[in-house]
C-alpha cells in the first residue's frame, strides 16, 4: 500500500514512471524496500538525468537514527550496479546494528552523458536526493528520513559525489568513504571550479581508499590519475587537521575488491561514535584520545605502522587518521595484503522450512566478514553448498556474487534449495549452516524434518 502510495503522490505530481534500459531491471521493491524516481529536468540547477532511490528499513526499527548511502560511479555500467545497492546483505548489517536506513541512489547516466552532471552534487543531485528523502519519508511513515544525518560511500564518481556532499553539508555527515574519487580541491584544466574546505568539513571522518594500479604502483594505465588527485585531496585535508586517511588497496585497479572488509567496520566505528543518542541531536565529535595516527606507507605498505595519536612522532600532516585501535589493526593489515581478520562466526540462519523438495531459510550477514556460503545438512551429513561454487572475480567469494562496484549482481541470489537427491518416501532431518567470508562457521539452524514423496 505504501509504495502504492508513493506512485500515485509522483504521478499526481506530473512525474512520468516509465523506465528504459538499462535501467528497467530493479528487484522488487516491497517492504521493507521503497523506491521513487524522478525524471530529468531542464530547469537550470535541476539534475539532468532521470535518477531513482531504493531504501532499505532495518525490521521492527521504529525510529531511524541515520541513512547509510552507497553511490555507485560514473558510466553506464557503474550507475546500474546501484539497482541493487539496497539489498546487500553485508551492508544491511551495518545499517540494523546502529538502526538506519540503507539507501541506494541511481542516476541513470548515458554511457555518453557527462558524469561531471550528477557526481558533481552542485549540478542538482544534492537537490534531487534530498527531495527523494523526503519523498521517502511520506512513504515509508518515517518523517524523520529528512533530518537524520548521512553515512557516505561512493566508488569513483561516486567518491567525487560523496566528498562533494560532505563539503556541501558537514553538519550532516557522519563520516564518508572515497574509493577511487574526490571532489577537486584545486584548479585544473577542463574540470569544474574547485571545492572550498569548510571549517565543518575537518571534523568529519574521511577514508580515501584507492587500487595500488591507480596511479600509485602503475603510472601509466587508464586510471593512473586516480592517485593524484587523491593526494592532493588528501594532503590538502590534512594540512588543515582534517580527520582524513589514505587506504591503498595493494591488489586492485579502480574495481573495489576486498575494500568492504575494511570500509564496513571503519564506518561501524565512526556511527558508533557520532550518532547522537536521541534523533535529532547534533553528531557527536570523533573522540582524540581514541584516535590513531600512521605513516603512510606507499612504497612499502607491508612497513606501515600505526600507534595511538598521543605518541604520534611523525609528521602528523601527512599521516593517515583513525578513528581507533581495532580500526588501525584492520587498516594495516588491509594496506599490506586486504585479508582482513575476523574471529566472530557469523549469525545462525533462521526460519528454516520444507515444501516439497525445496528448502528456504533467512540469515543476517556477519557484520565483519559478511556472509560466502550455507551448508545443508541432511540427517546429519553434509550433502551441498550454496552456491555450489565460490565465484567473486573483484574479490572474497561472497554469497550474493559482489559486482566490479561493491553491489550484488542480478539476479539476486536466494536463500533456498531443491534436495533432488533425498529417498522416495523416506523422512528427512536438515539442518542449515552459515559461512562466512574468513571461513568461520554458523551454529546450526533449528532442525525441521520432512517426508518427501516423488
Amino acid at each position: 500500500m505504501r509504495v502504492l502510495t508513493c506512485l500515485l503522490v509522483m504521478l499526481a505530481a506530473g512525474e512520468a514512471f516509465s523506465q528504459q534500459p538499462p535501467y528497467d531491471t530493479f528487484p522488487a521493491a516491497e517492504p521493507p524496500w521503497f523506491r521513487v524516481r524522478f525524471e530529468a529536468s531542464s530547469a537550470p540547477g535541476e539534475l539532468t538525468f532521470p535518477s531513482s532511490f531504493t531504501v532499505w528499513l532495518p525490521p521492527e526499527v521504529t525510529e531511524l537514527r541515520g541513512v547509510i548511502v552507497h553511490q555507485h560511479g560514473c558510466g553506464e555500467g557503474s550507475c546500474k550496479s546501484g539497482l541493487t545497492g539496497a539489498y546487500d546483505l553485508h551492508w544491511q548489517a551495518l545499517a540494523e546494528k546502529h538502526h538506519c536506513a540503507l539507501l541506494s541512489p541511481v542516476f541513470e547516466q548515458p554511457e555518453t552523458g557527462n558524469c561531471q552532471m550528477w557526481c558533481d552534487p552542485r549540478n542538482g543531485s544534492d537537490r534531487t536526493f534530498r527531495r527523494a528523502l523526503a519523498a521517502l519519508a511520506e512513504t515509508t511513515g518515517h518523517p524523520e528520513l529528512v533530518r537524520v544525518p548521512w553515512a557516505l560511500w561512493g566508488h569513483s564518481g561516486g567518491g567525487h559525489w560523496a566528498g562533494g556532499m560532505t563539503l556541501l553539508h558537514p553538519d550532516r555527515i557522519v563520516a564518508a568513504w572515497l574509493r577511487s574519487g574526490v571532489p577537486p580541491l584545486k584548479a585544473m584544466e577542463g574540470r569544474p571550479a574547485p571545492w572550498g574546505t569548510p571549517h565543518g568539513s575537518t571534523l568529519v571522518p574521511i577514508m580515501c581508499n584507492v587500487g595500488t594500479k591507480e596511479g600509485v604502483t602503475d603510472k601509466e594505465g587508464r586510471f593512473a590519475g586516480v592517485w593524484p588527485g587523491v593526494k592532493v585531496f588528501f594532503e590538502e585535508m590534512r594540512r588543515r587537521n582534517s580527520l582524513c586517511g589514505v587506504a591503498v588497496d595493494p591488489l586492485s585497479s579502480h574495481e573495489c575488491g576486498n575494500q568492504r572488509y575494511l570500509a564496513i567496520p571503519w564506518l561501524d566505528a565512526c556511527l558508533t561514535a557520532r550518532l547522537p543518542a536521541t534523533t535529532g541531536s547534533p553528531l557527536q565529535p570523533m573522540s582524540a584520545e581514541n584516535s590513531w595516527l600512521a605513516e603512510l606507507s606507499i612504497d612499502n605498505p607491508t612497513l606501515a605502522t600505526a600507534v595511538p595519536a598521543r605518541t604520534f612522532s611523525g609528521e602528523t600532516a601527512t599521516s593517515v587518521w583513525l578513528p581507533d585501535e581495532a580500526t588501525a589493526v584492520a587498516w594495516k593489515q588491509y594496506v599490506k595484503d586486504t585479508v582482513v581478520g575476523d574471529n566472530s562466526s557469523p549469525p545462525a540462519p533462521t526460519d528454516l522450512r520444507i515444501a516439497g523438495q525445496q528448502l528456504r531459510w533467512n540469515c543476517r550477514a556477519d557484520l565483519e566478514s559478511g556472509l560466502a556460503t550455507f551448508v545443508i545438512e541432511r540427517d546429519g551429513q553434509q550433502i551441498a553448498t550454496v552456491p555450489e561454487t565460490d565465484k567473486n572475480p573483484f574479490g572474497r567469494p561472497i554469497f550474493q556474487q559482489n559486482s566490479y562496484s561493491d553491489t550484488p549482481t542480478q539476479p539476486l541470489m536466494q536463500m533456498q534449495w531443491i534436495d533432488s537427491t533425498a529417498e522416495p518416501g523416506k523422512g528427512h532431518r536438515y539442518r542449515v549452516y552459515a559461512v562466512n567470508t574468513v571461513g568461520l562457521k554458523s551454529e546450526p539452524s533449528a532442525e525441521v524434518s520432512s517426508r518427501i514423496i516423488r
